[in-house]
Parts: structure tokens; sequence; C-alpha cells
């Protein structure tokens, strides 16, 4: 009987280390796989206007190194196409196909420092892709819209008559994953495109984080998840966050602290306080959401006792 336990027991020992070398097996391959898969010819150098520039946390790369992709590079990664409904940048269904963020992510970015897709555009609006948004949305980087590259491509569907090239993300379709007050997520779809980087999600946003006695208010944390996705593609927080707008984060701050109606006015209909103005209103903003966003911003200038 003895024995019979003995064997008993040494089976089990020889099956489970064989499941064990069989696991390490199966991992090393998946890491050889990964490595051969994120293996690029990475390009130092532009060698045309169409080239995409890729920095950030790079597999294999020095953080902030700069490198390029043509887009025969890209064109040799695996494709998605689909007929994009939707999306204001087109007149109607449109057919579109490249690479999807995620693909790009998988391949490109050190993970897990690279956590976020950060998009942005010749005239430096960004768009920002946390994991949270790419899993819920799956944007694409459009390499060719109705089988035809950049150059006859549409122009801007916001009729400026601009070109929409080198590059633009889409989604095959949006349905907003999140609601804060009276902010909806939005489609993040720039055109434009000229340059992604992988970048750690916590820092990035951590330049915005709220400050002071009140960070953690409902209120300060409502209007900081709203400044995440609808301010920063405009307007700068130091080295982090679009650049189009010119002001930075400390201007919108002082408007916010100082003049709360005139910054309320400004949020919904920029154009009745400045006819240049290029930025979108957002006149479905309720008082609690300028409230929410009001008190945001107060936590960059104002100390306040909790």
């Amino acid at each position: 009987m003895l024995q019979r336990s003995r064997c008993t027991l040494t089976i089990k020992v020889a099956l489970f280390l064989a499941v064990l070398a069989f696991g390490t097996a199966t991992l090393r391959a998946q890491d050889a796989r990964r490595a051969k898969e994120s293996t690029v010819s990475w390009h130092t150098t532009r060698s045309s206007p169409d080239d995409l520039e890729i920095s950030g946390e790079l597999n294999e790369i020095p953080a902030g190194t700069i490198r390029y992709l043509t887009r025969a590079d890209l064109l040799a990664l695996p494709q998605v196409s689909y007929t994009v409904k939707g999306d204001p940048n087109f007149a109607g269904p449109t057919r579109v196909s490249g690479v999807l963020l995620e693909e790009l992510s998988r391949r490109f970015g050190s993970r897990p420092e690279a956590d976020m897709v950060q998009a942005t555009c010749v005239d430096l609006y960004q768009s920002h892709y946390p994991q949270s948004y790419i899993a819920a949305h799956h944007p694409i980087l459009v390499l060719t819209i109705n089988g035809q590259p950049p150059e006859r491509w549409p122009t801007d569907g916001a009729g400026h008559g601009m070109d929409m090239g080198p590059y633009l993300i889409s989604h095959e379709a949006f349905t907003p994953s999140f609601h804060v007050l009276g902010h909806s997520d939005e489609a993040q779809i720039p055109w434009g495109v000229v340059r992604l980087e992988f970048r750690d999600e916590e820092s990035v946003l951590g330049a915005i984080a709220p400050r002071g006695a009140r960070a953690k208010d409902h209120a300060v944390l409502d209007g900081y998840r709203i400044a995440q996705q609808n301010c920063f593609r405009c307007h700068n927080m130091g080295s982090e966050g679009g650049r189009k707008a010119r002001h930075p984060w400390f201007v919108l701050a002082g408007w916010a602290a100082s003049y709360p109606e005139y910054f309320a006015a400004y949020v919904r209909d920029p154009k009745k306080k400045n006819l240049q103005s290029q930025m979108p209103g957002s006149p479905n903003y309720d008082d609690a959401t300028i409230q929410a966003l009001i008190a945001y911003f107060r936590t960059f200038v104002v100390e306040e006792k909790p």
C-alpha cells in the first residue's frame, strides 16, 4: 500500500513538472513571437512628409528617442477595414483601413510603462488614448480612405478645405463608455496626425491632477475627469497636453478662479466671447458641470482649507 502511494506521488510530481516545463516553453515561445513581432526597421531620420514620428516608451529604444515609420512600414502591419458611420470627419459612410492603436501599442510600446497612446497633429492638437478608451472603442490609425492614399482623401469635415493627412484616427462605431454630469465620453478623432507617443498614463495625467486640500472633493474629481478628455487636447500644462490653443493650464485656472462667469460663458459658446476662437463649444454643459470644472481649475491657483 505504501509502495502504491509512493508511486502515485511520483506520477503526480512528474505530471506537475511536465506541466511546468510545458508552461515555461509556451511562455518562452510567446516571448520569442512578441520579440519577432516588435522588431521593426526604425528610421532615425524623416525621409518623407508622410513618415510617422514615433516616440515615448518604446521597445528596446531609449525613452524619449525619436524614430520614424514610413507608410510602407505601417502598411506591412496587420490591417483592419470597415465602413465608418457617424464620424463628422466624413460626409457619410466611408470605407477606411489601417492599423489598430492596440496593435501598435502591443508591438512598439514598452509595457507596462507605455499604457497610453498619445497622438499629436500638425497644429499641436493632441488626443490621448488611455487603455480604457482603447479597450472600449478600438481606435484605428487610418492609412487609406476608400482605398486611396492621403493625397486623394477628402478635405476636413468642418468645411475649411484642409487636407486631413498624413494620418487620422477613427472608429468603426462609437458609443460613449462613460458620462460625467453633462459631459459624455467623446470620440477622439484627430486628423493631420504626425506623431504617436507611447506614454505612461499616470505620468501624463499626473501633470494635471488636482492639487491642494480639495483635490479629492467629488466635484473636483468630476472636473478633472472632464478636463482630461476635453481641455487637455488643446491646452498644455508644461510639456504635457496640446498647444493648439496657446493658453496654458494656469491661464484657464486663472479665468476659472477670478472670472467664473466669463469662464462659463466661454466654455459654452467660445465665439460669443471671441469670434476668432476655433474652440468647439459645449452648450450641453449644465451649471453642475461648469461648477465642477471651476472647482477643479481653482485647485491650481487658490489655496483653500478643507
